[in-house]
């Protein structure tokens, strides 16, 4: 059974390993170490929110939430930066669970909406985003509304 939680630091190693592949589809160079700095000092500040999805002990995939603000609105939003999910475990709806969760963070911090950004040729997350209630705002832009 597929679950999603919180990360913690002891999760570390396996969350830097799939935030490094992630970076690759993006065009990065292989870097576990810095991959792992990262998101340590992101943990260690509190500074972002990352989601794992795991089954029998095996991290499938992630999700990492930035808190920003609305100053007309007055109110938190947050920032779905980074969604990935390894590419053996696709197509089992692992994406989807990841973003339902991130949905939770949002409403349980009463926050007005989620923002995440995609590149423009990445049609299959796109139609995940759109499947799962996401309203496109421009080629690159998604939003979903918590209120």
């Amino acid at each position: 059974m597929i679950t999603i939680r919180k990360a913690f630091l002891s999760d570390l190693a396996a969350v830097a390993f799939l935030f490094d592949q992630y970076r690759q589809f993006y065009n990065q160079l292989p870097d576990l170490d810095k991959a792992r700095a990262f998101l340590k000092e992101r943990l260690e500040k509190n500074e972002s929110v990352i989601l794992v999805a795991m089954e029998n002990g095996e991290f499938l995939g992630f999700t990492q939430l930035y808190p920003i603000f609305s100053s007309v609105s007055l109110s938190r939003t947050w920032l779905l930066n980074d969604l990935f999910v390894s590419p053996e475990q696709r197509g089992k709806g692992i994406g989807s669970m990841l973003l339902d969760a991130a949905k939770e963070i949002g409403r349980h911090s009463n926050a007005k909406w989620i923002l995440l950004e995609t590149a423009e040729d990445n049609t299959i997350a796109q139609s995940v985003y759109e499947k799962n209630g996401w309203i496109r705002e421009t080629d690159r832009y998604y939003r979903f509304d918590l209120e």
